[in-house]
């Protein structure tokens, strides 16, 4: 915790994410407060979710090449040319969506630069933006900083996985809707929207002339033959849709922060605009790695295919433990219902478990807004990453299995 300081913009990020108590203090993320916990504890980590391994070599070795020649100051405001190339190469293999990459593709210090700068761009005090609910506390804390109300549908356990709640998202669409963020493969729950979900946000959008941002960080990480559909390949779609992505999880380079965002020229102007009082730019040296390495469909595959794996082993161990545990059909993460354990609180379960059981976890009502029908209808839930070597999953799960199986 520490102490409230000047009455600024900061104060409605922090209430966005229930980090200001009723008295002023403010506390650290829980991704934050679990990964000390771990570090002080020795837990198991398995609540932040960063890989412990890196991308493709030849990434590296392009990074440093790069570095050697002397690409070490400002790359272009948009992005260097052929990563720009890259990206709109990637979205035609890949989804069929023709792009200028001169026009439509905009560089960004990792998805959250892109995310931020197309809230910023395009929303503001009096409008309001509709999201998922669990929803990636960057999507709350980027709408509070907007002035703009946030708005939520929930996604909701059924049958297993998270579904959307389809007449939710219609009654919370309005005339002051300006835009729909949508998060598919979502983080936290696993949830793949199918193309119906996201047929049904088209209506939506196009019922109010609203622009859908969507965060397809995790776009190559889906498992059992579950397909990521873009939303801007849908009817009437594309020239109202931002599509935001980065090579941070589909190629292990967390820290590289080398993102972009894609769309119509006059969209990618209103983010560009907001983006270049930034960062301007950054990067210089691995953008051009990242442009090498995107047309390397293998190691996403391969990643995905280790990532199914891994999955696997961390639901079968938390089943075994007696979690009630929802299959994710993509991300990193597993969201675990507690509540068979006797645990109606996932907050208070996740702060106590590096003493129950020497494992971390983080709650899934740090992913909602607090005090929300959805926040309290997911109290008991919590999530694992499963994006860790097998030995440390293997151990994680043995721990748990022993505390509660």
């Amino acid at each position: 915790m520490t102490n409230v300081g000047p009455p600024g913009p900061w104060q409605s990020v922090a209430r966005s994410i229930g980090l200001m108590s009723a008295d002023g203090t403010v506390a650290a993320t829980i991704f934050a407060e679990m990964s000390a916990l771990a570090a002080r504890t020795g837990a198991v980590n398995l609540g932040q979710g960063f890989p412990d391994v890196d991308g493709p070599q030849a990434a590296k070795d392009a990074a440093i090449a790069a570095i050697r020649a002397g690409r070490n100051q400002y790359a272009p405001g948009d992005g260097v040319p052929e990563l720009r190339r890259a990206v709109a190469d990637h979205q035609r293999r890949h989804y069929g969506l023709e792009l200028d990459p001169d026009s439509e593709i905009l560089v960004s210090t990792g998805a959250t630069e892109g995310i931020a700068a197309s809230i910023l761009a395009l929303v503001g005090p009096g409008d309001e933006v509709l999201t998922l609910e669990p929803f990636y506390d960057v999507h709350a804390a980027c709408i509070a900083l907007s002035g703009a109300t946030h708005v939520t549908a929930p996604l909701v356990p059924r049958d297993g996985a998270f579904r959307l709640d389809v007449a939710a998202l219609r009654a919370a669409a309005s005339p002051r809707t300006r835009v729909i963020v949508l998060n598919t493969p979502h983080n936290p729950t696993g949830a793949v929207l199918t193309t119906a979900e996201l047929e049904a946000v088209a209506a939506v959008a196009r019922e109010h002339d609203t622009v859908v941002l969507t965060d397809e960080v995790y776009e190559h990480l889906v498992y059992d033959g579950a397909r990521h559909v873009p939303v801007a390949t849908l009817p009437g779609m594309r020239e109202r849709t931002l599509t935001v992505s980065s090579s941070g999880k589909t190629f292990s380079f967390t820290g590289w922060k080398i993102g972009w965002v894609s769309g119509p020229a006059d969209l990618i102007t209103a983010v560009r605009t907001v983006k270049q009082f930034l960062t301007f730019s950054s990067g210089a040296p691995l953008q051009p790695a990242i442009a090498e390495v995107l047309a390397d469909d293998d190691a996403p595959r391969a990643l995905a295919a280790s990532l199914a794996e891994r999955r696997d082993l961390v639901c079968e161990g938390l089943t075994t433990a007696g979690f009630a545990v929802s299959v994710p059909a993509g991300t990193y993460f597993v969201a675990a219902d507690a509540s068979g354990l006797g645990f109606d609180d996932g907050t208070e379960l996740c702060r106590r478990l590096p003493e129950l059981a020497g494992v971390v976890a983080v709650p899934v009502s740090a992913f909602c807004a607090p005090g929300s029908p959805t926040s309290d209808a997911l109290r008991s839930w919590v999530r694992f990453t499963y994006v860790k070597q097998p030995d440390v999953l293997e151990e994680g799960m043995r721990r748990l299995v022993k505390a509660f199986g």
